[in-house]
Protein backbone atom coordinates (compact mmCIF):
# COMPACT_ATOMS: atom_id res chain seq x y z
CA UNK A 1 0.00 0.00 0.00
CA UNK A 2 1.53 3.50 -1.59
CA UNK A 3 1.66 5.54 1.99
CA UNK A 4 1.98 9.48 2.57
CA UNK A 5 5.34 10.03 4.47
CA UNK A 6 4.97 12.01 7.80
CA UNK A 7 7.71 13.64 9.65
CA UNK A 8 8.42 12.52 13.45
CA UNK A 9 5.46 13.93 15.32
CA UNK A 10 4.08 13.85 18.97
CA UNK A 11 0.60 12.79 19.63
CA UNK A 12 -1.50 14.34 20.66
CA UNK A 13 -3.69 13.15 23.56
CA UNK A 14 -7.68 12.45 23.04
CA UNK A 15 -9.85 14.81 25.34
CA UNK A 16 -11.77 12.66 28.16
CA UNK A 17 -15.06 14.10 26.71
CA UNK A 18 -14.64 12.44 23.65
CA UNK A 19 -14.66 9.09 26.26
CA UNK A 20 -17.59 10.23 28.55
CA UNK A 21 -19.77 12.08 26.13
CA UNK A 22 -21.84 9.48 23.53
CA UNK A 23 -21.11 11.16 20.30
CA UNK A 24 -24.09 11.93 17.74
CA UNK A 25 -23.47 9.85 14.06
CA UNK A 26 -23.65 12.14 11.55
CA UNK A 27 -25.35 14.53 14.12
CA UNK A 28 -28.39 13.88 16.12
CA UNK A 29 -30.05 13.16 12.56
CA UNK A 30 -34.01 12.19 12.25
CA UNK A 31 -35.43 12.90 8.94
CA UNK A 32 -39.00 12.42 10.51
CA UNK A 33 -38.86 15.20 12.45
CA UNK A 34 -36.83 17.10 10.15
CA UNK A 35 -33.43 16.49 10.44
CA UNK A 36 -31.05 15.47 8.14
CA UNK A 37 -27.94 13.74 8.70
CA UNK A 38 -24.97 16.06 8.76
CA UNK A 39 -27.86 19.16 8.85
CA UNK A 40 -27.68 22.10 10.66
CA UNK A 41 -31.02 20.89 12.06
CA UNK A 42 -29.19 17.74 13.60
CA UNK A 43 -26.19 19.54 14.77
CA UNK A 44 -28.81 22.01 16.85
CA UNK A 45 -30.36 18.91 18.23
CA UNK A 46 -27.53 17.03 19.43
CA UNK A 47 -25.84 20.57 20.89
CA UNK A 48 -29.22 20.69 23.11
CA UNK A 49 -28.74 17.05 24.21
CA UNK A 50 -25.39 18.14 25.20
CA UNK A 51 -24.09 15.12 22.71
CA UNK A 52 -20.91 15.09 21.61
CA UNK A 53 -20.88 15.09 17.36
CA UNK A 54 -19.62 13.33 14.42
CA UNK A 55 -19.87 14.68 11.01
CA UNK A 56 -18.40 14.31 7.66
CA UNK A 57 -15.96 16.38 5.41
CA UNK A 58 -16.56 16.34 1.56
CA UNK A 59 -15.05 18.72 -0.79
CA UNK A 60 -16.49 21.07 -3.45
CA UNK A 61 -15.77 21.63 -6.88
CA UNK A 62 -14.03 25.33 -5.84
CA UNK A 63 -12.02 23.13 -2.56
CA UNK A 64 -14.58 24.59 0.44
CA UNK A 65 -14.84 21.73 2.77
CA UNK A 66 -18.77 20.65 3.24
CA UNK A 67 -20.45 18.34 5.53
CA UNK A 68 -21.88 15.85 3.96
CA UNK A 69 -20.95 12.16 3.88
CA UNK A 70 -21.64 10.16 0.10
CA UNK A 71 -19.89 10.86 -2.91
CA UNK A 72 -23.16 11.35 -4.21
CA UNK A 73 -25.47 13.83 -4.07
CA UNK A 74 -28.40 11.81 -4.59
CA UNK A 75 -29.32 10.00 -1.64
CA UNK A 76 -29.32 12.83 0.83
CA UNK A 77 -29.79 15.97 -1.22
CA UNK A 78 -31.95 17.48 -3.46
CA UNK A 79 -29.26 16.85 -6.61
CA UNK A 80 -27.37 14.04 -8.35
CA UNK A 81 -23.67 13.82 -9.34
CA UNK A 82 -20.45 14.04 -7.58
CA UNK A 83 -20.28 16.77 -4.76
CA UNK A 84 -17.09 17.12 -5.50
CA UNK A 85 -18.70 18.55 -9.14
CA UNK A 86 -20.31 21.30 -7.83
CA UNK A 87 -19.10 24.65 -6.41
CA UNK A 88 -19.73 25.33 -2.69
CA UNK A 89 -22.76 28.27 -2.95
CA UNK A 90 -24.34 26.01 -5.39
CA UNK A 91 -24.32 23.42 -2.41
CA UNK A 92 -25.21 26.02 0.34
CA UNK A 93 -28.95 25.81 -1.65
CA UNK A 94 -29.39 22.55 -2.24
CA UNK A 95 -31.93 21.65 -0.16
CA UNK A 96 -31.57 18.52 1.94
CA UNK A 97 -33.95 15.72 1.73
CA UNK A 98 -35.98 15.83 5.05
CA UNK A 99 -35.19 19.40 6.08
CA UNK A 100 -35.40 22.61 4.78
CA UNK A 101 -31.92 23.62 5.04
CA UNK A 102 -28.95 23.40 1.63
CA UNK A 103 -25.62 21.68 2.82
CA UNK A 104 -23.55 23.23 5.34
CA UNK A 105 -19.74 24.21 4.81
CA UNK A 106 -17.34 23.31 7.45
CA UNK A 107 -16.82 26.82 8.97
CA UNK A 108 -20.67 27.15 9.07
CA UNK A 109 -20.59 24.28 11.23
CA UNK A 110 -17.45 25.27 13.34
CA UNK A 111 -19.32 28.81 13.99
CA UNK A 112 -22.84 26.81 14.80
CA UNK A 113 -20.80 24.08 17.39
CA UNK A 114 -19.15 26.77 18.75
CA UNK A 115 -17.13 24.14 21.31
CA UNK A 116 -20.11 23.61 22.99
CA UNK A 117 -19.55 19.74 22.53
CA UNK A 118 -16.93 17.87 21.49
CA UNK A 119 -16.65 17.67 17.76
CA UNK A 120 -15.28 14.39 16.21
CA UNK A 121 -14.59 14.74 12.32
CA UNK A 122 -14.27 12.23 9.83
CA UNK A 123 -12.38 13.63 6.29
CA UNK A 124 -13.58 11.06 3.72
CA UNK A 125 -10.85 9.16 1.31
CA UNK A 126 -10.83 10.97 -1.76
CA UNK A 127 -8.35 8.92 -3.11
CA UNK A 128 -10.43 6.31 -3.87
CA UNK A 129 -8.47 3.27 -2.54
CA UNK A 130 -6.73 4.75 0.75
CA UNK A 131 -3.88 5.95 -1.19
CA UNK A 132 -2.18 9.00 -1.30
CA UNK A 133 -3.94 11.07 -3.68
CA UNK A 134 -5.88 13.19 -0.86
CA UNK A 135 -5.81 16.40 -2.68
CA UNK A 136 -6.42 19.36 -0.53
CA UNK A 137 -9.60 18.81 1.75
CA UNK A 138 -7.12 18.57 4.69
CA UNK A 139 -5.59 21.60 4.11
CA UNK A 140 -8.71 23.22 3.95
CA UNK A 141 -10.05 21.56 7.06
CA UNK A 142 -6.62 22.33 9.01
CA UNK A 143 -7.23 26.30 8.10
CA UNK A 144 -10.93 26.06 8.72
CA UNK A 145 -10.05 24.97 12.38
CA UNK A 146 -7.67 27.73 12.78
CA UNK A 147 -8.43 29.98 15.84
CA UNK A 148 -11.27 27.51 16.57
CA UNK A 149 -12.01 27.56 20.65
CA UNK A 150 -13.30 23.99 21.18
CA UNK A 151 -12.79 20.56 21.74
CA UNK A 152 -12.29 18.73 18.11
CA UNK A 153 -10.33 15.13 17.35
CA UNK A 154 -9.87 14.42 13.46
CA UNK A 155 -9.54 11.09 12.03
CA UNK A 156 -10.30 9.15 8.27
CA UNK A 157 -10.24 5.38 7.41
CA UNK A 158 -7.46 6.88 4.76
CA UNK A 159 -4.03 6.37 7.11
CA UNK A 160 -2.83 8.95 4.60
CA UNK A 161 -5.70 11.40 5.10
CA UNK A 162 -4.47 11.77 8.97
CA UNK A 163 -1.01 12.37 8.06
CA UNK A 164 -1.75 14.92 5.54
CA UNK A 165 -3.72 16.67 8.17
CA UNK A 166 -1.12 16.23 10.69
CA UNK A 167 1.32 18.03 8.36
CA UNK A 168 -0.69 21.34 8.37
CA UNK A 169 -1.83 20.82 12.15
CA UNK A 170 -0.02 18.03 14.41
CA UNK A 171 -1.40 19.58 17.68
CA UNK A 172 -4.95 18.09 17.16
CA UNK A 173 -6.17 14.48 18.54
CA UNK A 174 -5.59 12.58 15.27
CA UNK A 175 -7.25 8.97 15.09
CA UNK A 176 -8.32 6.44 12.32
CA UNK A 177 -11.92 5.10 11.58
CA UNK A 178 -11.14 1.67 11.60
CA UNK A 179 -13.07 -1.67 10.53
CA UNK A 180 -12.61 -5.31 9.15
CA UNK A 181 -12.78 -4.34 5.46
CA UNK A 182 -14.74 -7.14 4.64
CA UNK A 183 -15.37 -7.66 0.73
CA UNK A 184 -19.29 -7.18 0.25
CA UNK A 185 -18.52 -3.25 1.97
CA UNK A 186 -15.72 -2.73 0.34
CA UNK A 187 -15.46 -3.98 -3.57
CA UNK A 188 -13.50 -1.98 -5.25
CA UNK A 189 -11.04 -1.98 -2.50
CA UNK A 190 -7.88 -4.37 -3.08
CA UNK A 191 -7.84 -7.74 -1.25
CA UNK A 192 -4.11 -6.76 -0.30
CA UNK A 193 -5.08 -3.48 0.91
CA UNK A 194 -7.86 -4.62 3.18
CA UNK A 195 -5.90 -7.23 4.54
CA UNK A 196 -3.19 -4.33 5.44
CA UNK A 197 -5.65 -1.84 6.82
CA UNK A 198 -7.25 -4.67 8.87
CA UNK A 199 -4.36 -4.77 10.92
CA UNK A 200 -4.72 -0.96 11.94
CA UNK A 201 -0.78 -0.74 11.38
CA UNK A 202 -0.74 3.04 10.68
CA UNK A 203 -1.40 4.09 14.02
CA UNK A 204 2.09 5.07 15.52
CA UNK A 205 2.99 6.29 11.55
CA UNK A 206 0.36 8.50 11.56
CA UNK A 207 0.57 9.82 15.33
CA UNK A 208 -2.66 8.34 15.99
CA UNK A 209 -4.36 8.80 19.47
CA UNK A 210 -7.89 6.71 18.98
CA UNK A 211 -9.39 4.15 16.82
CA UNK A 212 -13.23 4.70 16.09
CA UNK A 213 -13.97 1.44 15.20
CA UNK A 214 -16.54 -0.54 13.59
CA UNK A 215 -19.00 -1.82 16.70
CA UNK A 216 -19.20 -5.67 14.68
CA UNK A 217 -15.98 -6.38 14.79
CA UNK A 218 -14.55 -5.22 17.98
CA UNK A 219 -13.02 -8.47 18.60
CA UNK A 220 -10.51 -7.90 16.18
CA UNK A 221 -7.01 -8.85 17.60
CA UNK A 222 -5.73 -5.50 16.51
CA UNK A 223 -8.31 -3.44 18.35
CA UNK A 224 -7.10 -5.71 21.88
CA UNK A 225 -3.76 -4.44 21.05
CA UNK A 226 -4.08 -1.05 21.20
CA UNK A 227 -6.73 -1.23 23.95
CA UNK A 228 -4.44 -3.30 26.22
CA UNK A 229 -2.02 -0.41 25.10
CA UNK A 230 -4.23 2.44 26.49
CA UNK A 231 -6.13 3.67 23.40
CA UNK A 232 -9.24 5.23 23.72
CA UNK A 233 -11.70 2.86 21.79
CA UNK A 234 -15.16 4.54 20.07
CA UNK A 235 -16.76 2.90 18.41
CA UNK A 236 -19.60 3.39 15.23
CA UNK A 237 -22.25 2.95 14.25
CA UNK A 238 -24.79 1.63 17.63
CA UNK A 239 -28.54 1.82 16.78
CA UNK A 240 -29.88 0.42 20.23
CA UNK A 241 -29.38 1.13 23.93
CA UNK A 242 -28.92 -2.99 24.29
CA UNK A 243 -26.18 -3.15 21.32
CA UNK A 244 -24.73 0.08 23.76
CA UNK A 245 -24.57 -2.44 26.91
CA UNK A 246 -23.16 -5.04 25.12
CA UNK A 247 -20.46 -2.84 23.58
CA UNK A 248 -18.97 -1.01 26.53
CA UNK A 249 -17.31 -4.18 27.67
CA UNK A 250 -14.90 -3.19 24.84
CA UNK A 251 -15.67 0.44 23.46
CA UNK A 252 -14.87 3.31 25.63
CA UNK A 253 -17.91 5.43 23.93
CA UNK A 254 -19.96 5.11 21.03
CA UNK A 255 -20.98 6.82 18.08
CA UNK A 256 -24.52 6.51 18.05
CA UNK A 257 -27.97 7.23 15.88
CA UNK A 258 -31.51 6.63 16.22
CA UNK A 259 -32.10 6.25 19.58
CA UNK A 260 -31.25 8.35 22.67
CA UNK A 261 -28.00 7.47 24.31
Amino acid sequence: MTQFSLPETSRTALPQSFVTTPIAHRAFHDVAAGRPENSRAAIRAAIERGNGIEIDLQPSKDGRAMVFHDYDLARLADGKGAIRQVDANTLRKMTLLGGDEGIPTFAEVLDLVAGRVPLLVEIKDQDGAMGPRTGDLEEVAARELKGYDGEVAIMSFNPNSVARFARHRDDLPLGLTTCAYLQGDWPFLPAATRKYLRNIPDFDRVGASFISHDVDDLSNPAVTRLKDAGTPILCWTVRSQEVEEAVRAVADNITFEGYEA
